[in-house]
């Protein structure tokens, strides 16, 4: 028999709803493991115990009382720690935000209490959701990095310490963590997810992002965290199809392969595997080359970026320099130099690429590239290259990356796919198939 903490999300869930379990017995469980495996870890940037447990208590009382339950109820969930919760430190590992106590939940995290979970803690993020590194290790190797920013909480779920973890992406900050932890890390679409309360860095970039062990246990999580926010100008779409419902399609879903402009700089190993990987499926995948104008991509995100961090961070680099990193400083320094042409012409970039990227897209309900450039690299070597994200974090299409891999050194590597735009609901339909059905060899 499986321990606890092994069992997917969507298991937990009917274990608590039958009463075969309690959410104070699950809640343990999950701590205990934290306990066991976080002095090596280093996942959280705050874990209340007590708290935690009382939250289960409560959690139980309720169900005990007969009340109307939420779809989460009584299971934990961990939440990255640029993410606002009112009972528990926001910091962004910085110590201009040592102490930082918001007065309100992220529009996330109340989704998350309205559903009935466990909020356990906060998880580690990267020095202001960039590139400086926090303290987490890989759980497969703790002297190689989980990749950044969401390093908390990728770890943490690969580690088998939540069930569920909230994530956010800017560039690679889902995707990449996902592929070096051996875990399923969904970014969906631009406006999908709900931002206020979180730190934010460049409305037309940022975007939140779901972790977990299985492609079940982020679809499940969308669909109660998705909808709109009148707070957040991004949030204008319609609303989101039930991702869960997606995953009963069972389709052979229409794929292709982009190798991506960036392909040069995945490395020749991991290269080499994810081609016998698409060539073990056959038929089913068909080449597909991006016009030259999609080599544009990488410049165009640095100048939307670059200067929406300095305009994030302007006052605090301008009273507070000395305490922030010198790759901090160098990226704000950076985005302040864009001339207001040049970020125009990102942005008019960037809806160019997308509106070629619909039309190109079309035949396919997703796209297979890289996760990453190859396995998570050594923790004194950085956070990783975030390039295989780069170009399709630009166009807020949906992504995911699925554990599918084994690269070199025995470490996780991930599979990308990327759906059409605003078309969630077909690439969580896509990867669900591919995680039922991905040939045996791929995961060896």
């Amino acid at each position: 028999m499986p321990e606890l903490f092994e069992l997917p999300p969507a298991v937990l869930l009917a274990d608590l709803a039958a009463g075969t379990r309690s959410a104070v017995d699950v809640t343990t469980a999950f701590l205990e493991r934290i306990d066991a495996l976080e002095p090596d870890v280093h996942a959280w940037a705050y874990l209340d115990r007590d708290h935690a447990l009382a939250q289960a208590w409560t959690a139980d009382a309720r169900r005990a009382d007969g009340e109307k339950l939420g779809v989460l109820h009584g299971l934990p969930v961990g939440v990255k720690d640029i993410i606002d919760t009112a009972d528990m430190p926001t910091e962004y590992n910085s110590p201009l935000y040592a102490g930082r106590r918001p007065t309100r939940d992220a529009t996330l995290v109340a989704r998350l209490r309205a559903a009935g979970a466990i909020i356990v803690g906060k998880t580690v993020t990267s020095e202001f959701a960039v590139y400086t590194a926090g303290p987490t290790a890989n759980p497969h190797d703790l002297a190689h990095t989980p990749g950044g920013s969401s390093s908390g909480s990728a770890a943490a779920i690969a580690a088998r310490m939540v069930p569920l973890a909230l994530a956010t992406q800017t560039n690679a900050s889902t995707v990449r963590p996902a592929s070096y932890c051996g875990i399923v890390g969904y970014k969906p679409s631009l406006g999908v997810l709900p931002r206020t309360g979180i730190l934010q860095h460049a409305t037309m970039l940022d975007q939140p992002g779901l972790m977990a062990m299985d492609v079940a246990g982020v679809a499940l999580l969308a669909d109660v965290l998705a909808g709109p926010d009148p707070f957040d100008e991004q949030s204008f779409r319609p609303p989101l199809s039930s991702l869960t419902a997606a995953l009963a399609t069972g389709r052979q879903p229409r794929l292709a392969f982009v190798r991506s402009p960036f392909w040069e700089q995945v490395d020749a190993d991991s290269r080499g595997r994810l081609e016998a990987f698409v060539a073990s499926l056959g038929d089913m995948v068909s080449p597909l080359n991006l016009p030259p104008p999609f080599d544009s991509a990488a410049e165009a995100q640095r100048c939307i970026m670059g200067t929406g961090i300095a305009e994030t961070c302007r006052e605090d680099y301008a009273n507070r320099r000395s305490e922030m990193s010198s790759i901090l400083a160098g990226i704000i320094e950076g985005g302040q130099a864009v001339t207001a042409t040049n970020l125009v012409a990102a942005l008019r970039t960037r809806e160019a690429l997308r509106s070629a990227f619909r039309e190109i897209s079309a035949p396919y309900d997703a796209i297979i590239t890289p996760a990453s450039t190859g396995v998570a690299p050594l923790r004194t070597q950085g956070t990783g290259n975030p390039i295989m994200s780069t170009l399709w974090n630009l166009l807020g299409a949906p992504a995911i990356s699925l554990p599918l891999l084994t690269g070199a050194g025995g470490l996780p590597l991930g599979v990308q796919l990327v759906g059409r735009l605003d078309d969630d609901a077909g690439l969580i339909a896509a990867a669900g198939w591919l995680e039922r059905h991905a040939p045996a060899p791929a995961r060896s």
